[in-house]
């Protein structure tokens, strides 16, 4: 309040000088107000996004068939490439060009563009459906836990399912880092899949707090497909592991939101989708453990050859 009070009297003091005009003032106000209406319609009040609903008969990729079959083909085809190129015994990584680059590009602002959808949509759903909740949950508890009926219909799940469908372009990384010839880890091959399978059920089961993790997960994303862009580039990377230390945090989140929807589940009578909830908890664990182990022997490989590398300060002895 204070600064906004600062501001205004600053305005006011360079009216009163000259050197600003009201009526500029007054056209870039509007000119902004424009601005952020435009970008809230085409984000969350566009007649596409308000009328989505997820179908199997119209939606592209909503059958169970499809799914699996998707998975199926993303193992075997990372497999197959993966042994394609031990056989043929090449040592160097195949040359990509900027392909590595534009990839994370394309997926830092993809995930910028469904973390800001997503938030101007849940705003919008909050305010129009509050009458019928608002005697029983705060849009807190709402975020958490649908209310039991809840159809995968609206402007959440228009951009749940756009983070759906760009799953299947996180999938490409996998291959890019065989084609560098680096190893094939059983770690990211199954947490794509999983990934994949459990945004699939956000959509098939109206899950709920499916808010809050696409909310979590496409902020890091794009901080660690920027951070992969930078360094693709060229530019210098950042000392610790940073992708790691994000992953960790993304996990921790997830944590804490499937613990508050099953806290609330009981407190509150019930959420929708909480089968499927159950069901990606289980899977979260696995992944959770699978990292932790990854992470622990990250940093003892680390201490171990901590040693080995040693300073030189005296001068060399001729």
């Amino acid at each position: 309040m204070g600064l906004w009070m600062a501001n205004q009297r600053c305005k006011s003091y360079a009216i009163r000088l000259g050197t600003l005009d009201p009526e500029d003032l007054r056209h870039g106000g509007v000119y902004t107000l424009e601005h952020s209406k435009s970008i809230k319609y085409w984000l969350a009040e566009h007649p596409c996004i308000v009328r989505f609903r997820w179908s199997h008969s119209q939606s592209w990729g909503s059958t169970w068939s499809f799914l699996f079959t998707s998975i199926a083909a993303y193992i075997a085809t990372a497999a197959f490439l993966h042994l394609f190129l031990l056989l043929i015994r090449r040592r160097r990584p195949v040359p990509l060009g900027p392909i590595p680059a534009l990839h994370s590009l394309a997926m830092a602002l993809i995930s910028v563009l469904i973390f800001v959808g997503i938030l101007f949509s849940a705003a919008a759903e909050i305010r129009d459906t509050r009458w019928f909740w608002r005697r029983s949950k705060t849009p807190l508890q709402w975020l958490f836990c649908f209310p039991l009926g809840t159809r995968p219909s609206g402007r959440v799940f228009f951009w749940s399912y756009v983070f759906y469908l760009s799953r299947f372009l996180h999938l490409f990384r996998t291959y890019l880092k065989v084609l560098r010839r680096r190893r094939l880890a059983f770690f990211q091959v199954f947490n794509q899949s999983i990934l994949l399978c459990t945004s699939y059920l956000w959509l098939e089961f109206s899950q709920s707090f499916q808010v809050l993790a696409i909310l979590s997960m496409t902020l890091v994303y794009s901080m660690v497909y920027g951070y992969r862009f930078w360094t693709a580039i060229g530019l210098p990377s950042a000392c610790p592991p940073f992708v790691v230390n994000c992953q960790m945090i993304l996990l921790g989140c997830n944590l804490v939101w499937h613990f508050g929807v099953l806290f609330l589940h009981f407190l509150k009578g019930g959420c929708n989708g909480i089968g499927a909830c159950v069901f990606n908890s289980v899977l979260n664990a696995f992944i959770l453990l699978l990292f932790l182990n990854f992470y622990v022997k990250m940093h003892l490989s680390r201490r171990e050859d901590a040693p080995l590398v040693q300073p030189v300060t005296a001068p060399v002895q001729r």
